[in-house]
């Protein structure tokens, strides 16, 4: 139980510095360097609470009550205080793609990602060799190694990451429906879900920045096919949703739509 509590406070320590990050950036950058510290700062956060939560339910066997609350909790906490951050590669190729935004602009905001998931193995493992618990000091004592985190094919995890980053892209061309104040909780429900049902093949990361800090790093596998299963499955995943959605749908519904019209024309003039 004593791991339990100092992995929340450390959990609890990342995200007030990293919102002091973004309160002090957003008074001394104002403008666009703003959001390229905010992503920094929110995947900075991202990435380091994940790393903890990772470190403790694969050491401590956490019941699974206590661990998806513990997702769930984290979820809503990332979400209320990244504003308007992504944290994720996809969504800034997203903008590309939509024109909402330069490709230089989204080659800056990715290497931001990139560097705060970067920094976030350094903090992590500069405070686990603190030895705050006995979960951190046997993790200093194998040399901050992890293992082998897929539980199935290099298909069956590439499957799990494609099909969850459809599950979230779909969630957020949708959540406009719901109100406001319930956008969090119905984001964090769904990828509470998602971790729960692809966590033991794939670790149901879905995001190929958080996957970089925290998988890669991993044995058993090859950058390659990390890279595989957690970059191009999520791409796969959120390019496939935007082309059903708003594609496939629409094509398809404006087609039977016609069909119907014309129909009707007919009759009229039968009749």
């Amino acid at each position: 139980m004593t791991d339990l509590w100092v992995s929340l406070a450390v959990l609890g320590a990342v995200v007030l510095l990293s919102e002091a990050a973004r309160r002090t950036g957003a008074r001394l950058f104002p403008g666009a360097y703003w959001i390229y510290l905010l992503e920094a700062a929110s995947t900075f956060q991202l990435c380091c609470c994940t790393h903890e939560l990772k470190l403790l339910g694969e050491t401590t066997r956490l019941e699974l009550p206590i661990s998806l609350a513990l997702t769930y909790t984290m979820t809503v906490i990332h979400l209320l205080t990244f504003r308007e951050a992504a944290c994720n590669p996809s969504g800034a190729l997203e903008s590309v793609c939509r024109g909402r935004s330069s490709v230089r602009a989204a080659a800056v905001l990715i290497s931001c990602q990139f560097a705060a998931a970067v920094a976030a193995q350094s903090f992590a493992a500069s405070v686990w060799s603190l030895g705050l618990s006995d979960v951190h000091t046997r993790h200093q004592r194998f040399g901050f190694r992890c293992f082998d985190p897929l539980g199935g094919t290099l298909l069956e995890a590439a499957a799990v990451e494609l099909a969850c980053a459809f599950v979230v892209q779909a969630a957020a061309m949708h959540v406009h429906r719901l109100d406001e104040k319930l956008r969090p909780h119905f984001f964090a429900a769904v990828i509470t879900a998602l971790v729960y049902t692809g966590g033991s093949i794939s670790g149901a990361v879905f995001n190929p920045v958080l996957a970089f800090s925290v998988q890669f790093p991993c044995s058993g596998h090859t950058y390659l096919e990390y890279c595989f299963v957690y970059w191009l499955g999520p791409v796969l995943g959120v390019a496939s949703c935007i082309l059903l959605f708003e594609k496939i749908i629409p094509f398809l519904s404006g087609k039977s739509t016609v069909g119907l019209d014309s129909s009707a024309g007919q009759k009229q003039k039968t009749q």
